[in-house]
């Protein structure tokens, strides 16, 4: 098994670390929580991290002066960054974005989105997720039995889920009404026509992803 990424998350407001931590735990990463700059900084001059959650409005030192030293060091000049800050206004979020963060998320926040947005960035950086499924804007966790589109979550039923995902562990492979229904119902007895109405669904439910699901006429169904 492979060891567990570490995330750290600086962050002085504990109840939003702890919401954070709590839920990146839930997708089996490992988290290392701080509450100040410094306490971090001290923290990384021993241990390594795979990925760093940045506040960015911290006690003494501030999460750009974290970013700019952090990009100044060979060591640490390539470590996934996602910063998560009050600051809304485009000043901030384009000098984050210039420092050398990966991506930006204002508060309020979505802590699903967040661990999406984590494991997209990881993927970039060329650290997968086995569980995950990318193809074009489609994102399928299979673990947390979540779908994203453009990076927001689209909800399905349990039955949409298993369809969807079982046409994208397959992409390019066409598969018969028949053998979408073994598949997923686990049972040929059901009309076929019931494939159909849940294609249809789901193809609504996705918006543009939706176009990937091709019909083909005679033969069944594949995603591209």
């Amino acid at each position: 098994m492979a060891p567990r990424k570490t995330v750290a998350i600086v962050e002085d407001e504990r109840d939003i670390a702890d919401l954070v931590a709590l839920h990146l735990e839930w997708e089996g990463f490992h988290t290392v929580v701080f509450g100040d700059g410094e306490s971090f900084m001290a923290f990384m001059e021993r241990n390594p991290c795979d990925f760093l959650v940045l506040d960015l409005m911290l006690p003494s030192i501030n999460g750009l002066e974290i970013l700019k030293t952090l990009r100044a060091k060979e060591v640490t000049a390539s470590m996934p960054v996602l910063v998560l800050t009050a600051k809304s206004s485009e000043t901030d979020r384009v000098l984050g974005l210039e420092l050398g963060a990966d991506d930006y998320m204002v508060k309020p926040f979505s802590p699903r989105e967040l661990v999406a947005r984590v494991k997209a960035i990881l993927r970039r950086h060329g650290i997968r997720d086995s569980s995950i499924i990318q193809t074009g804007e489609l994102e399928i966790d299979r673990k947390s039995k979540t779908v994203w589109v453009k990076g927001k979550e689209v909800q399905l039923t349990q039955t949409e889920f298993r369809l969807l995902e079982t046409l994208a562990m397959a992409k390019g492979e066409v598969f018969s009404r028949r053998e979408l229904l073994k598949r997923v119902w686990g049972d040929d007895t059901v009309t076929e026509r019931t494939v159909d109405v849940h294609i249809k669904h789901l193809r609504e439910k996705l918006g543009e992803a939706g176009k990937m699901i091709k019909t083909l006429r005679g033969w069944g169904y594949k995603l591209i």
